[in-house]
């Protein structure tokens, strides 16, 4: 009897994505980082906020972060 293989976890994933309460996937917008003086308030308001990560992401990046949930 071997020992049991465990995934390694990708870090950068890790640090991206966090998981809610209810088990979805969220990260950050992109797009804050620079050339702000150009985008509107409203525009920058709205980036500020967390985004629930849709479609066939969840599973790849499921993946990527095992032990997450």
């Amino acid at each position: 009897m071997g020992k049991k293989n465990k995934m390694k976890t990708n870090r950068s994933a890790a640090k991206r994505f966090k998981v809610t309460g209810k088990g979805k996937l969220v990260h950050f917008r992109a797009g804050r980082s620079h050339l702000n003086r150009k985008k509107t308030a409203k525009r920058k308001r709205r980036l500020r906020q967390d985004k629930v990560l849709e479609g066939g992401y969840v599973k790849h990046v499921k993946r990527l972060v095992p032990y997450k949930f």
